[in-house]
């Protein structure tokens, strides 16, 4: 990575439509691998995100500092799981304002929804390619809506995938995903009316579901598989069931917002699962100073998602962006 550098022409305001053009998800993938492992060398500030909580659904601020680089930024996110039914509007919106360490100065104001969607998928990606088996071809899917989509490209870039299934709620929807992702992949996906039949004899199983009770069982996942269990993000949010979590190898991204806000954040709250319990973090597997997978054990990666991943996306994002002359510069300060 290189330093972002002031800008003193004034701020870039880039849009959404703008910032798809700029970066692909294996850059993504590749940057966000980037990003764990800064965090594992302790080279990065970053305080656990903190919540305001609404009626209808909660807001996130989540600062971030990169020294070596000299990228620092702040996502302001939002998840209103009503959106969609009530007001047309994604469930998941956010801002990013990258930052200048010296001077304070706003080198940009982004669009952090795009962002948010390609780098939990691509956080996916990066523990797949480190805890799954590398012959894994078969991938299970809970949940298909935007997060799954991203989940699935970025395991696309990791994984030789034969075979998906895919299982939500609704019936039309995981149809619509099923027959959009055959025809764009080349591979086949099914649509399943289960969890269970999504992820029985998967090698690799996605979660992306907004669930406050489990709907992974344990009797359901075979020895060697790989979970990525990515939609608990919040306190009281739970996808895996406690038993599943107890017989795996757990690997987390975070220990201060797993266990705050991660698939983890039940049991540990209830005091059934604690820190000696957690194998690794992901950036300390990256970098060889923790094992990774070993034989056929089962392995689960909680994502609770970090500001670092944001910050190092869009520092990507802004330096593509002034190499392409994309975006608006705008002045806030005279």
């Amino acid at each position: 990575m290189q330093k972002i550098g002031v800008n003193m022409s004034g701020t870039l305001l880039l849009k959404q439509n703008e910032i798809k053009q700029l970066i692909t998800m294996k850059e993504v993938v590749d940057a966000v691998e980037t990003a764990f492992k800064a965090f594992a060398q302790r080279d990065v500030q970053m305080p656990p995100k903190d919540y305001l909580f609404f009626h209808e659904g909660d807001l996130r601020i989540m600062p971030c500092y990169v020294r070596s680089t000299e990228e620092s930024g702040v996502k302001c996110v939002n998840v209103h799981p009503n959106n969609p039914q009530k007001h047309n509007l994604p469930t998941v919106m956010a801002i990013i304002e990258l930052v200048d360490p010296e001077t304070g100065f706003p080198l940009a104001v982004m669009d952090g929804t795009w962002v948010t969607d390609m780098r939990t998928g691509a956080a996916a990606g990066v523990a797949t390619k480190y805890l799954a088996r590398p012959d894994s071809e078969i991938l299970g899917i809970i949940g298909a809506g935007k997060q799954a989509w991203t989940q699935l490209m970025a395991l696309n870039e990791v994984m030789d995938i034969k075979k998906a299934r895919v299982f939500c709620r609704t019936c039309s929807t995981r149809t619509d995903f099923a027959e959009k992702a055959s025809e764009i992949y080349g591979f086949d996906v099914e649509a399943v009316d289960s969890a269970e039949a999504a992820v029985q004899n998967a090698d690799v199983v996605v979660t992306t579901t907004p669930s406050c009770k489990p709907v992974i069982k344990a009797e359901w996942i075979s020895p060697g598989t790989h979970i990525n269990a990515m939609g608990a993000d919040a306190p009281t949010k739970q996808e895996l069931e406690t038993r599943l979590l107890l017989n795996a190898k757990i690997v987390i991204d975070s220990w201060d917002q797993a266990s705050h806000s991660g698939e983890i954040n039940v049991p540990v709250s209830q005091k059934v699962l604690k820190e000696k319990d957690i194998h690794a973090k992901i950036g300390d597997v990256i970098i060889g100073k923790k094992t990774g997978r070993e034989d056929e054990e089962i392995t689960v990666f909680d994502s609770a998602g970090l500001a670092v991943q944001d910050v190092v996306t869009a520092g990507l994002i802004y330096r593509r962006a002034k190499e392409q002359g994309l975006g608006v510069d705008f002045d806030f300060i005279s």
